[in-house]
């Protein structure tokens, strides 16, 4: 069942000061002073806040007791979570007028749990409420809400039922989300609405959002800082999709040189559409470089000359001539106009240098008409350096998985971004905390070669230690780039973690701190299914017959058997029967609360590595709730009956399917992946390795 989450405050105000990542924050902090009092009175409120860090290095004990009181603040009475959030809130603000405009002022803000006051930019809500009334406005269930009204709170009032993040985020990445996974009645219940959060989230995590401070709790309360941020994420992956050299062969353009193109591919997408702005600019005779979306557009004579170039049947004199900045903004956008731009942005947004908008309405000025040459050659070379499409897939898992993670990295191209080993330092920190000595590290940027083969080699240390296969692997194959090294690594990575995390909460469950093994996942997968009284199972992670998708629906309905609607449900006999399955299987199990990466493909062809971690995902899913379970009240059971469950298909397992890599890279990649009830040893692993002279 998934549950309603997020710690609630009967005081709706008081609420409203906090986000939920807040509020668990300062809840933790009175639980765990009020385990350790037997009974808290008013007078230890001023310690308890005095033991907070930020509060203490700015106020005594005492003085905290004498502002609440001179502030009117009730002392007569107990202390429970609410009467401390108060205090919490009084003397924030007495820390804020005591900083005043001083230095330390924002540095103080950083470290407290509370923001307070979070405003949001009125112009940059208008233009997303524009974008979403033009993309959702054919839309069967969105339009009877449609158009909504910028000038009002309607937007946040709608993201409340989570229908509209999800549909959202299909019009941001067409098909990330099964439609048919959406609760989409025009009333829904609390745990209805937490499922359509819930799958929201893990799947913007899925297309390249940042969803680490945002909580279920946060949509349902619709508060409009985080909506709007997530929007504007959301936004922003449309509209620079088409920035890259799979989609848009022709940006190889932009670069002189073809010993350049890697560095191209490199690039974050809006420094690929400020590189394409200064082309065009250069061209066209404008003496200044654009290094940003803010300041270096507020003048609009940047516009002027890009649209002149771009458009120029749609030139006019008066854009440059014009002395005023408001009027040049307000004919270049009408410049812009003509040649069908949405509008995402008013004049003064130029003035002012909003940099969302103006990213938004260059973004839109490349998507109509972005003035590469179509040099066959050119175009060719660019397709060439593409790599094949299972390393394309590989490669967007792992960099969708690590910028899940909440490092301060940000990887918009995996295979290059990694080879500083900067971020891979992060993640091995992340997943194994305190394995890295910091000391030894070099953080970009990196001008000096060596320091980048330092940082790599201590990635290696440290993976050997965790007892990952790298037989022959050097910290300077991932300096160089090496793909299907860098692949294996990362899938060696994920798969620790995903293990980790099941051992620890076994652990918390029964006590047993036993590693845990593929060959449990696969055995805890099928026992889950046939005690529903099933008759499918799988041989191994690359069993062929999953890949109708069967199986793992049955498996999500035995644990948690109303999630699956049998009725819409294929006997994946063709191709498109299956991808119908392998769709509504991720969003199902993203949307019970499972963190997923894979494509409808990888289930499809039983990619093993994927089809691994989707078992896996759901079994800690499965888990969570079982030790959940045992530490409180069960939810209530108040929802929609259980669809007919359909009969079980026959299964017929191929046992001697394999994933064809070819070289050494292929052992390192493919390792470890029990295919029965036999466990691999890293010892075994590494023959082999040597076996294939892994170099």
């Amino acid at each position: 069942m998934s549950k309603f989450e997020g710690v609630l405050v009967s005081d709706h105000w008081l609420q409203s000061q906090f986000t939920q990542v807040q509020l668990r924050t300062l809840k933790s902090k009175f639980v765990s002073f009020k385990n350790q009092n037997a009974e808290l009175t008013a007078a230890d409120l001023p310690l308890l806040l005095a033991k907070l860090k930020p509060f203490s290095e700015l106020f005594k004990e005492k003085e905290i007791g004498d502002l609440l009181s001179e502030s009117g603040f009730d002392m007569s009475n107990g202390i429970d979570f609410e009467v401390f959030l108060r205090g919490y809130l009084n003397l924030h603000s007495h820390a804020a007028a005591k900083l005043g405009n001083s230095n330390n002022s924002s540095s103080f803000l950083k470290a407290t749990t509370t923001t307070l006051l979070h405003t949001i930019d009125e112009s940059e809500k208008e233009s997303y409420v524009a974008h979403i009334n033009s993309y959702l406005r054919d839309d069967p269930f969105m339009k009877q809400f449609l158009p909504i009204d910028p000038a009002t709170n309607a937007l946040f009032e709608l993201a409340r039922d989570g229908v509209l993040l999800c549909k959202l985020i299909n019009v941001a990445v067409p098909n990330t989300i099964d439609e048919r996974a959406i609760n989409t009645k025009r009333v829904l219940n609390p745990w209805e609405r937490n499922e359509n959060h819930t799958l929201c989230l893990n799947s913007a995590k899925a297309i390249g959002c940042t969803v680490v401070n945002i909580g279920n709790q946060d949509l349902v309360e619709g508060r409009p800082h985080l909506v709007l941020g997530l929007i504007s994420q959301i936004i922003k992956i449309q509209l620079l999709a088409d920035l890259n050299l799979r989609k848009t062969p022709q940006l190889v353009e932009l670069v002189e040189d073809n010993n350049d193109v890697e560095e191209l591919m490199g690039l974050a997408p809006e420094k690929v559409l400020l590189k394409w702005m200064n082309f065009h600019l250069k061209k066209a005779g404008y003496k200044k470089a654009v290094t940003n979306f803010s300041s270096d557009v507020k003048d609009g004579e940047a516009y002027a000359y890009l649209l002149n170039v771009l458009a120029p049947e749609h030139c006019s004199p008066a854009t440059l001539d014009t002395k005023d900045p408001a009027e040049r903004a307000n004919l270049v956008l009408e410049h812009a106009e003509k040649m069908d731009c949405k509008r995402y942005l008013a004049p003064k947004d130029i003035v002012e240098g909003s940099a969302n908008l103006n990213l938004a309405f260059v973004a839109q000025i490349f998507h109509q008409r972005n003035g590469l040459s179509t040099d066959n050659k050119k175009i060719s070379f660019a397709e060439m350096m593409s790599d094949d499409e299972q390393m394309s897939r590989d490669e967007r898992c792992f960099r969708l998985w690590i910028n899940s993670l909440g490092i301060s990295s940000y990887v918009n191209n995996l295979f290059e971004d990694v080879r500083n080993g900067w971020t891979l330092l992060e993640v091995l920190d992340k997943v194994s905390v305190g394995s890295v000595n910091w000391k030894h590290a070099t953080k970009p940027p990196i001008k000096m070669p060596f320091r980048k083969v330092e940082n790599c080699n201590q990635v290696i240390r440290i993976g050997k230690q965790l007892k990952f296969s790298l037989v022959n692997v050097a910290g300077n194959d991932f300096v160089q780039g090496n793909k299907k090294l860098i692949l294996a690594f990362l899938w060696q990575l994920m798969r620790f973690n995903m293990l980790q995390l099941l051992k620890n909460l076994r652990s918390h469950s029964n006590g047993i701190g036993k590693e845990m093994t593929d060959s449990d996942i696969l055995k805890w997968a099928n026992r889950k299914v046939k005690s529903t009284g099933r008759l499918s199972q799988m041989d191994s992670f690359k069993d062929k017959s999953l890949s109708n998708g069967i199986f793992f629906l049955e498996l999500l309905s035995a644990v948690e058997p109303r999630v699956v609607n049998w009725n819409l449900v294929t006997k994946g006999g063709s191709d498109e029967e299956k991808k119908l399955n392998a769709t509504y299987i991720i969003s199902v199990a993203r949307k019970l609360g499972c963190s997923l990466f894979l494509l409808p493909e990888d289930i499809m062809e039983v990619n093993q590595k994927m089809i691994l971690m989707l078992t896996a995902s759901i079994m800690y899913w499965s888990l969570q709730q079982s030790t959940d379970e045992s530490e409180s009240s069960p939810s209530p059971s108040s929802v929609s009956a259980t669809p007919e469950a359909s009969p079980a298909p026959s299964v017929n397992g191929d046992e001697d399917s394999s994933i064809s890599m070819t070289g050494s890279a292929a052992e390192i990649f493919n390792l470890s992946i029990d295919d029965a009830a036999s466990d691999t040893t890293v010892s075994s692993i590494q023959e082999n390795n040597n076996d294939a002279g892994l170099q």
